[in-house]
């Protein structure tokens, strides 16, 4: 019985971030971001500004949350040892775009890209979340006796052509015959790739 209880309560926490999420994307694109407030966000989404606290510490994070840190560490942390750190994350990196793959995840990453990329404030904390990532992943790393400096280079070197495939996505304006977000992903990532 206390499993259906926590169920229904993270399924009840999901859509309260969802909406969050959703309602201050749209308020943001209507009105600008700057000029919106959490409480005007909380409001659209039916729940008070504290429980817009509780699900994103900042207005920057219903911009920018990734909650796929915990999934690159796992995917890079299960990668064969044999393998180079470089492969290994690149790989981890790659066996995780499934779960990105989806018309409905591609539209919205696009509207957030747009909108982190022409505030200030929100590119600034991009490279925030970036070293975040890399240091979770740079854990995994060492933890498997990869020497830190080889583990930052490899972790740094795949983020980089992550990055850079994201941002050129983001500024390709969407088509029926474009790649997806997770294609074009794969495709920066094969630059790193062993060569026959």
């Amino acid at each position: 019985m206390p499993d259906i209880a926590i169920s229904r309560s993270s399924s009840r926490a999901a859509d309260t971030r969802g909406a969050l999420q959703a309602h201050a994307l749209r308020l943001f694109e209507e009105r600008g971001y700057e000029r919106t407030t959490v409480a005007e966000i909380a409001a659209a989404a039916g729940v008070s500004h504290m429980t817009f606290f509780r699900h994103f510490p900042t207005k920057e994070d219903v911009v920018l949350d990734d909650p796929y840190d915990p999934m690159l560490a796992d995917a890079v942390a299960a990668q064969p040892r044999n393998l180079m750190a470089l492969e290994r994350v690149r790989l981890g990196l790659l066996s995780t775009l499934a779960a990105l793959r989806s018309a409905e995840f591609d539209d919205e990453s696009r509207r957030r890209l747009r909108l982190a990329t022409g505030v200030p404030a929100l590119r600034a904390r991009i490279w925030e979340n970036m070293t975040r990532t890399q240091d979770a992943v740079v854990t995994v790393l060492v933890a498997q006796d990869v020497e830190r400096s080889v583990a930052e280079v490899s972790v740094g070197a795949v983020l980089g052509a992550m990055t850079s495939g994201l941002m050129h996505w983001g500024a390709t304006p969407p088509s029926p015959d474009g790649p997806m977000l997770a294609d074009a992903l794969a495709t920066a990532l094969d630059v790193l790739g062993p060569r026959p």
